[in-house]
């Protein structure tokens, strides 16, 4: 066994290539990017031709993830909880289709919302879709985890949901690894020619297949060995711990374990009888869950015999954000510790552009070219160039989620506002604006798409964007008149050029787009280290 301090993702990632994984999927978000990268740069990955690139999105991922199990071999794919939304199409199917290869799919939320559009609690979707989950509560469990997800998913021919959230997939520990990989699965194609044929009379058999099988699995070692029970004398009140909280919880009565009942969650469905134990024993019951009250919503229903449940809905704990030691001491009526109150000095400095971003030029040439239109017809969309919203720019008026500026824009033109403006990069507009694009070319919409093109996915690290090299071949395919698809540098000294095309293009009745194509200035500072070094 080997010993190595490794990020959540990473001890994820590692785990996966040691169990024999033959196809890694993902689209960069945080916090799920590291597990891609950690593959990509992995010797033993590239020793066993592991296939580790980028998709154009998280649906596309999942779906070529769902390839992979199909013959027989083990897959993952990764993203964050705002990316399981866009995978959920073939993510909810594949429960009914069930898997072939061990199929893992990780699901990185984020709590209070560090950099995402919400929170969100992908345990919900696992509940959903009558999926089995795992929910490390650390590094160490995080890899073993991967080891059983795959067992069980081929056991049972299921899809497996691994939720992380950001503490988790950001934060290092010491993991103990296996110390030679498994062998990668050969391929074996499904015996039942009809597994993965969702026609309705045989989805219908499925979905009562999948029911039963649900309900089964709750008992499987696998997973109920993560989750366990520990008696304390304390009789006022038992604890429920789930995932990473349970640290949270251990940091607090560390040296006092005996006192409180405490139940620890990090595998669903679970068997009734483990929450039996802690009511039996307990007058209240605290949950602690990062995210959702999912179990805490359970419960209300759960406790007819009066056992009080306190959590996330009474206000025992906040009902947003990100969980804590001092949330779970205030629960616990203890005194919480804080810290030091940080200085008056000390000011919150807002994100903003790099310095020579081609983004903020192009933000320049955009707010004098609407100027003489008034406010409130920008559209924009998740990226580096969302830092538009803020001052000084105050340049776009919505940022809602991937690939929306686009279809956005063309619903305000079909309301009659005019000129509707969309922003969108270069990596989310292969993601998720091409199909918007599409619907404005077939109406000929009356928008103006501006796709600011730095040749990379910038806000998550600089991955490779899809669209690089061949943005304007894209759009022209679409169908874009060759008139209006017209290219820009966004450079101060272009400025007065770059304002005179969007003008023109404003005017213009119809499907018009606008590519201000500079390379952003950190991978191109990458690059250039990289090329003189060789």
């Amino acid at each position: 066994m080997n010993n190595t301090l490794l990020l959540g993702d990473e001890a994820i990632a590692q785990a996966a290539i040691d169990a024999g994984l033959s196809g890694m999927y993902a689209y960069p978000g945080t916090p799920s990017t590291e597990i891609m990268e950690y593959i990509q740069s992995s010797r033993t990955a590239a020793e066993r031709s592991i296939h580790r690139e980028w998709s154009s999105n998280e649906k596309t991922a999942m779906e070529a993830a769902l390839g992979m199990s199909y013959t027989g071999k083990r897959a993952m794919v990764a993203m964050k909880h705002v990316g399981l939304n866009v995978a959920a199409d073939g993510f909810i199917n594949s429960a009914l289709t069930g898997v072939n290869g061990g199929l893992i799919i990780v699901s990185a939320d984020d709590p209070s919302m560090h950099s995402s559009q919400n929170e969100q609690d992908s345990r919900f979707y696992a509940k959903f879709a009558f999926v089995p989950c795992f929910e490390p509560s650390n590094q160490q469990e995080a890899y073993n985890m991967v080891f059983d997800a795959f067992e069980l998913s081929e056991k049972y021919k299921t899809p497996v949901l691994l939720r992380i959230t950001t503490r988790l997939a950001h934060s290092r520990a010491s993991v103990k690894m296996t110390r030679y990989p498994a062998p990668q699965k050969k391929i074996s194609l499904p015996s039942d020619p009809l597994q993965f044929v969702l026609l309705p009379a045989n989805a219908r058999k499925k979905f009562k297949a999948l029911l039963t099988s649900y309900d089964t699995i709750r008992y499987d070692a696998r997973l109920e060995k993560y989750n366990s029970f520990r008696d304390g004398k304390k009789r006022d009140l038992g604890v429920i711990a789930c995932g990473i909280t349970y640290n949270y919880l251990m940091e607090n009565i560390r040296g006092h374990e005996g006192d409180y009942p405490v139940l620890k969650i990090a595998s669903y469905p679970f068997p009734e009888d483990l929450i039996k134990s802690i009511a039996a024993r307990c007058k209240e019951i605290l949950v602690l869950e990062e995210g959702y009250p999912l179990i805490e919503e359970g419960l209300k229903g759960f406790f007819y015999t009066g056992t009080k449940v306190l959590g996330r809905l009474d206000g025992t704990v906040p009902r947003d954000g990100e969980m804590n030691p001092a949330i779970v001491a205030k629960a616990l009526g203890m005194t919480a510790s804080y810290g030091k109150k940080v200085p008056d000095l000390v000011r919150m400095r807002p994100p903003s552009f790099c310095k020579g971003c081609g983004h903020a030029d192009m933000f320049n040439a955009l707010i004098e070219a609407v100027k003489p239109y008034g406010p409130g017809r920008v559209f924009s969309d998740i990226g580096c160039y969302t830092l538009g919203a803020l001052p000084p720019y105050n340049a776009i008026n919505s940022c809602v989620d991937m690939g929306a500026s686009v279809t956005m824009a063309v619903g305000a033109a079909d309301a009659g506002l005019f000129p509707s403006i969309a922003v969108i990069g270069d990596s989310t507009f292969t993601h998720s604006g091409i199909t918007g694009l599409l619907d404005a070319v077939n109406k000929n919409s009356p928008v103006t798409i501006i796709i600011s093109d730095n040749s990379t996915t910038g806000m998550t690290g600089g991955q490779k964007s899809q669209a690089t090299g061949r943005l304007e071949q894209i759009i022209a395919g679409i169908g874009v008149s060759p008139d209006h698809l017209r290219m820009i540098v966004p450079l101060r000294k272009n400025n007065e050029e770059n304002v005179r095309i969007m003008k023109e293009e404003f005017e213009y009745r119809g499907v018009s787009v606008i590519i201000a194509a500079r390379e952003c200035i950190q991978t191109a500072a990458s690059r250039k280290k990289t090329e003189s070094s060789n």
